[in-house]
């Protein structure tokens, strides 16, 4: 089962996020809101009204949509403004080519083949094509997947603006930092079902530490043994303790006071790190905290 019994609700002028490891239902989840697949059961409802399958209804709901697919595939050999040409032929209201271009700051690639665009390029592109109808609320599945970091905020810029002139997003990312930057509220879905649901900020409260000490053990002839879970666990301004393969990570409160007792329980037993790191807590951090896993081990 893809997605089992979720219920949300997303407010108009929010950015609402969808984050999991792939195989979590996030896909499906937005192409059922999408009307592009028939749910098992459930009712969903879209800007107040509903997908009904041959009614005007859906068209005219199709109207005050904008969809980015996960893999958007555009025609290579179209340029840049055919391309927002057809798709503006589709809607009876739709922005000018000039005016969306703007938007996506795809002046200059105006006449350019969309085989010859990079990456960041094409999928501000398909932002394009999403935003040419003036849609009231816009879906992004996975909208920076394969991007370097500046085609990536570079696309953010772009949600920014929308976001702005008063619009609504629903994204799905696996990408944390891009939730945090970008949500008003996230659903961390797992196994098709959701495990969490708040504010960036509020879910990492939850944690009860700002930060996260990682640490791993050199191997050596020794072998020295690793701290006991209850002696970490022990040290000042540890909140938990969350041993994984490679490494063990501590949630903290004061790295001043948590890391120096570490190094001086380390020196009792003779080992030696192969790693010490230090991070503020992120929504990874919550993911792993509530399923055991990190969201790459997927």
């Amino acid at each position: 089962m893809a997605v089992a019994g979720l219920d949300l609700t997303v407010e108009a002028r929010e950015c609402f996020g969808l984050l999991g490891p792939n195989g979590a239902g996030k896909t499906t989840t937005i192409e059922i809101l999408e009307g592009l697949t028939a749910p098992d059961s459930g009712e969903v409802e879209v800007l107040g009204m509903r997908w009904t399958r041959g009614t005007g209804e859906s068209r005219a709901l199709r109207e005050r949509l904008g969809i980015q697919l996960q893999d958007t595939q555009l025609a290579d050999k179209l340029t840049v403004e055919e391309t927002v040409r057809l798709f503006r032929s589709f809607y009876r209201s739709a922005h000018s080519v000039e005016e969306v271009l703007a938007l996506v700051e795809l002046e200059e690639k105006r006449t350019s083949w969309v085989g010859k665009l990079s990456g960041g390029q094409k999928q501000r592109l398909a932002v394009a094509c999403a935003l040419v109808s003036r849609p009231e609320l816009l879906f992004l599945d996975e909208p920076t997947t394969g991007l370097d970091p500046q085609s990536r905020r570079q696309l953010w810029e772009v949600i920014g603006r929308f976001r702005a002139a008063g619009g609504t997003v629903l994204l799905t990312t696996h990408y944390m930092e891009e939730a945090e930057r970008l949500c008003d509220r996230v659903a961390i879905m797992d196994h098709g079902r959701i495990i969490a649901l708040g504010s960036p900020r509020s879910l990492i409260a939850s944690l009860g530490a700002e930060h996260v000490v990682e640490f791993a053990l050199a191997d050596g002839s020794g072998r020295p043994v690793a701290p006991a879970t209850e002696e970490l666990a022990a040290l000042p301004g540890v909140r938990a303790v969350r041993p994984a393969v490679d490494r063990i990570a501590l949630t903290v409160e004061e790295v001043h006071r948590a890391v120096p007792a570490l190094l001086a329980l380390l020196e009792r037993r003779g080992a030696e790190l192969s790693l010490l790191a230090t991070h503020h807590a992120t929504l990874e951090d919550v993911f792993v905290s509530l399923t055991g896993r990190q969201l790459r081990d997927e």
